[in-house]
């Protein structure tokens, strides 16, 4: 399936070439991931001054100009999940910005391809959801992906080791399943620090529709930035999981022209109006514990869907019962083939924002 890959990325690449050539060979980071190469050229310069350098399998950090740097450290990820494509064609489609000159950056940009093991056969993961796999939960574990989660945090850290800059991670995924409200963010949480309005503003700029405001440490690639890297960090849920090269019904021109802006340093002023962000707070977790979990749920139930109060959602061993009690709740990524002592799913309320700096 790494070939079909290959020769549509190849093509796309061929043709982006075409009308914007010259680009530097290091643009072609995906080119380079499914094919799984080694680019003898680690670092590349183009005629304005921006620095392209190879750092490992997936991984490319882009420097500006001292002179021209705006003092923010920026991180895209994507392919945490290596079926998620729109997200990964996004980050390709900046770098060949980037390495053809059309984008001239002002930030030092951190690039990830998470899983390029996963993102060649077309699959979520090889062994095991990297995305639980972070803040330490790697050293619990083996593998393939635990080495992985290893390595992008040593990558994240290195990257945000510079002082007194600003510091921004976007980990871009797309959904198992449809959603009732196709691109939103999850936030994540640290004791005693409130999260930012200003933030939730510029994502409602880049095209979010709602954010989930996380209640409690997490295990995800964002919360392991957020909570450890002292970043502002996100995960960016982008619309429903498509092959290469079949994402049409993904629009993200609004979020890639903010990305570009941002990189660029143009972004406009966007205040702190939330006007037309739905927020949500985390009511409970549902956690599977058993092979006897039940989740009641249709298999294709979409994100954001609304439950009833006193619905029985989810029964598990020892006749433990998660029954809706909350008004207004609502279920996000129910999946329960999870491992045992993973969430199989999120139950969630409208947030009112009150507590936001």
């Amino acid at each position: 399936m790494w070939a079909a890959m290959t020769t549509t990325s190849m093509a796309r690449t061929a043709a982006t070439t075409t009308k914007e050539a010259p680009m530097l060979a290091l643009g072609k980071l995906l080119e380079l991931t499914l094919t799984d190469h080694e680019p003898a050229e680690k670092t590349q310069v183009t005629p304005k001054g921006v620095r392209l350098r190879w750092l490992g399998e997936g991984a490319l950090e882009v420097r500006p100009p001292e002179r021209e740097d705006c003092g923010l450290d920026l991180l895209l990820s994507a392919g945490i999940h290596g079926n998620e494509t729109a997200p990964i064609e996004l980050l390709e489609r900046l770098l060949h910005g980037v390495a053809n000159g059309k984008v001239q950056p002002r930030a030092r940009v951190l690039f990830l391809f998470g899983n390029p093991a996963a993102i060649r056969k077309g699959e979520r993961f090889i062994e095991q959801d990297i995305n639980r796999l972070f803040n330490g939960r790697h050293e619990l574990s083996s593998g393939f992906e635990a080495l992985r989660a290893a390595e992008l945090e040593q990558f994240a850290r290195v990257f945000f080791s510079k002082p007194e800059r600003t510091r921004l991670h976007y980990d871009l995924h797309t959904a198992i399943r449809g959603s009732k409200i196709e691109q939103f963010a999850l936030y994540p949480y640290k004791e005693g620090r409130q999260h930012s309005r200003r933030e939730l503003a510029r994502l409602a700029a880049a095209g979010m529709e709602a954010v989930l405001l996380q209640s409690k440490s997490s295990i995800t690639f964002s919360a392991f930035t957020y909570e450890q890297l002292d970043a502002e960090a996100f995960t960016l849920e982008l619309g429903k999981a498509r092959p290469f090269g079949q994402n049409e019904q993904v629009n993200l021109d609004k979020l890639e022209e903010r990305l570009i802006q941002i990189i660029e340093g143009t972004e406009p002023e966007t205040g702190e109006s939330l006007d037309g962000l739905k927020l949500f707070s985390v009511a409970r977790e549902i956690i599977k514990h058993s092979e006897d979990f039940r989740l009641h749920l249709p298999a294709d139930i979409e994100n954001f869907s609304e439950l009833s109060k006193g619905y029985l959602l989810a029964e598990d061993l020892a006749e433990m019962r998660w029954v809706v009690e909350e008004e207004g709740a609502r279920i996000i990524f129910p999946n329960p083939k999870v491992k045992n002592g993973l969430r199989a799913g999120i139950l969630i309320v409208p947030d009112s924002g009150q507590r936001l700096g």
